[in-house]
């Protein structure tokens, strides 16, 4: 008898306007660094026009549980090894935070460490009732990175990042979702499902101006609001200018839902 080898899930999948990244690959979710560029590619190319919301997947049973540990401690020299890692994953993470559309998240099991860095860096996360979140760098000596000790104060605020990560706090779904971290928390069995929902129903909703919404949030908390007032009048005044606005307030007067696609 011959066994036909596994067939490895590829990395980047076009599944109508949504997107479908995969960032991790085993059963334990371990980050898959050769697939980061290739989404970063993809989200750099992303075209709103086409893509209305990226979906970020696991293959395993875990979201993601970080990298390859055992890679770290045989690597010849490990400083350099993980350092190449880490600009690798920080390209990554920034293609998120300034993808053009949202992204979404699905949680099942784990995200610790690296894991934990993207659910941070995602704009919604979808949860199980039995998912956990740990920063877990402390636990082989290392500290953050994927940009957690910059997206976790801002989600959760600086005193309650400091206590997650310097004790390396684990959290369940519900202390997840009360400090914001994840946005939503289903069954188990449903994580899949209520992602990818999610991420269509996003897909099909006025894109640019989702769009708008994500870059005056990402711009927030450097803002003066003033200026932050005149960054909201001139995108809502675009917003009012384009078709998606057009078709919103057609359909207001209508009395109809709109179609934006």
């Amino acid at each position: 008898m011959t066994t036909q080898p596994d067939v490895e899930t590829p990395a980047v999948v076009q599944d109508g306007r949504v997107l479908r990244a995969r960032v991790a690959r085993g059963r334990h979710g371990t980050l898959d660094g050769d697939a980061l560029p290739v989404i970063e590619a993809a989200l750099r190319a992303l075209d709103p026009a086409e893509t209305g919301a990226v979906l970020l997947v696991s293959e395993g049973a875990s979201f993601c549980t970080g990298g390859d540990v055992r890679a770290f401690a045989s690597a010849e020299d490990r400083g350099a090894y993980v350092r190449a890692l880490a600009d690798a994953f920080h390209r990554f993470v920034v293609a998120v935070v300034e993808c053009p559309v949202p992204v979404v998240v699905g949680v099942p099991g784990w995200a610790a460490g690296a894991g934990l860095s993207i659910v941070c860096a995602a704009d919604l996360a979808v949860a199980g009732r039995s998912t956990h979140v740990r920063p877990a760098y402390p636990g082989i000596g290392f500290s953050p990175d994927g940009g957690m000790s910059w997206t976790l104060p801002r989600i959760v605020g600086t005193g309650r990042a400091r206590h997650i990560l310097l004790t390396d706090q684990v959290l369940d779904a519900e202390a997840a979702l009360a400090a914001g971290i994840v946005t939503a928390v289903v069954d188990d069995a449903d994580v899949t499902a209520e992602a990818e929902a999610t991420a269509r129903r996003i897909a099909q909703g006025p894109t640019a101006a989702l769009g708008r919404i994500k870059r005056l949030l990402a711009v927030s908390p450097d803002n003066a609001l003033a200026a932050h007032l005149e960054l909201e009048a001139a995108s809502i005044s675009a917003s009012a200018a384009g078709p998606e606005g057009a078709e919103g307030l057609t359909a207001f007067t209508e009395k109809r839902p709109p179609r934006f696609h």
